[in-house]
Parts: structure tokens; sequence; C-alpha cells
């Protein structure tokens, strides 16, 4: 069994372009799904500070 770690300080290969560019196209699809999960939903910690922060300014 060859062991990964001799191949650390050799230098980096060449990723070819089109699994590059699949790679990039689904980070950036990622990052789409996220913000827009972040722009539909409920900030929790959020909701719970200005509650918590509403009580105490009606005692």
């Amino acid at each position: 069994m060859d062991n990964p770690f001799k191949h650390i300080n050799q230098p980096l290969k060449d990723v070819p372009p089109e699994l590059k560019a699949k790679v990039m196209n689904d980070v950036a699809m990622a990052k789409l799904l996220m913000d827009l999960a972040t722009l539909f939903s409920y900030n929790i910690g959020n909701v719970i500070e200005t509650v918590i922060s509403k009580r105490k300014d009606n005692k």
C-alpha cells in the first residue's frame, strides 16, 4: 500500500478544465441555495434576542 503522506511535498498537478468548471459550478449552486435558505428562513438568534429585549423593555 502506498503511503499518501509521501506525496505532500510533491508539486501539484493541473486539474482538467471540465472538472474544475463542474466543481466551481457546484460550489456556486451550493452558495446560491444557502443564500436562498437564509433569505427565506428566520434568524432564530435574532428573534430570541428581540423577544428578550422587548420583554425587558416592558417591565
